[in-house]
């Protein structure tokens, strides 16, 4: 979904599939919002800048929560093709004054992005905090990196992950928990990361805590792709509920609870 100047564009087409836009250049400062849903959002985003900016509109804004391609910040074989970057090179072109995201799955697209100002997932996470009301509540971080991303963040005593994962295969087999693992028993556990596809890190995180003798766990991932259903983390009772943002979620789930992107 895009808004301008938070008013959805419609996104019509002609007989061939091309997209047909029409909107009128409120003037001043312009403010484009991009929930992702679809590649061709993209086209849309550049279609419509240029048409404000055929109008004289010349600072416009950009905030797109989700960075598209992130997942592609790197290359390792010569068939590789580096998307993240001829993304951010096609973003860059289009002359933003300022490019919001949130909590950047990495920061190669920090780098690669003209005028970015990553914005902290401090203010849901609090929200979330505040919606569990538990007196003896925990942290968890699923990796390391997580763990250095986030643990300045709140002011509560944390646990992270070393995943154990099949290198031949990419699937994760189980999870260590380290760190003040003591705390774990008795405590309510709020699991935080930045992205979720099926939860695979996630139902194994749970599952370790469970083991070590957590009572609840919660879940609140900035970014959490639609796939999370096909996935087990929302069967049964490891996780008690997910957190998330609309920044890519479209679809719901009585357990999934979504913030609106501010």
């Amino acid at each position: 979904m895009i808004k301008y100047n938070d008013k959805v564009v419609e996104l019509n087409h002609f007989p061939d599939g091309t997209l047909l836009l029409k909107e009128i250049a409120d003037g001043g400062k312009a403010v484009i919002t991009w929930l992702f849903e679809s590649n061709e959002e993209m086209v849309a985003l550049y279609f419509l800048t240029k048409h404000l900016q055929s109008k004289g509109v010349a600072d416009i804004e950009l905030k797109m929560p989700y960075i598209p391609n992130a997942r592609q910040d790197r290359v390792k074989k010569p068939e590789d093709v580096f998307t993240l970057k001829y993304f951010a090179g096609m973003i860059n072109e289009l002359g933003f004054s300022k490019v919001t995201v949130l909590d950047p799955h990495s920061y190669v697209s920090e780098a690669l992005i003209d005028r970015v100002e990553p914005q902290s997932p401090k203010g849901y996470v609090e929200k979330v905090v505040e919606k569990i009301g538990a007196q003896k509540l925990l942290l968890f971080f699923p990796d390391e990196g997580a763990m250095k991303r986030y643990s300045a963040m709140i002011d509560l005593p944390y646990v992270f992950g070393i995943k154990k994962r099949d290198w031949v295969t990419g699937q994760i087999q189980g999870l260590d928990v380290s760190g003040q693992t003591e705390l774990i028993e008795g405590s309510t556990v709020l699991i935080v990361d930045d992205i979720c596809s099926k939860g695979g890190t996630f139902y194994h995180s749970a599952k370790a805590l469970k083991e070590l003798g957590a009572g609840d766990v919660y879940l609140y991932i900035s970014h959490c792709e639609n796939t999370i259903l096909e996935g087990n983390l929302l069967d049964g009772e490891l996780v008690k509920r997910v957190y998330t943002t609309n920044s890519i979620f479209t679809e719901s789930h009585e357990n999934v609870e979504v913030f609106d992107y501010e």
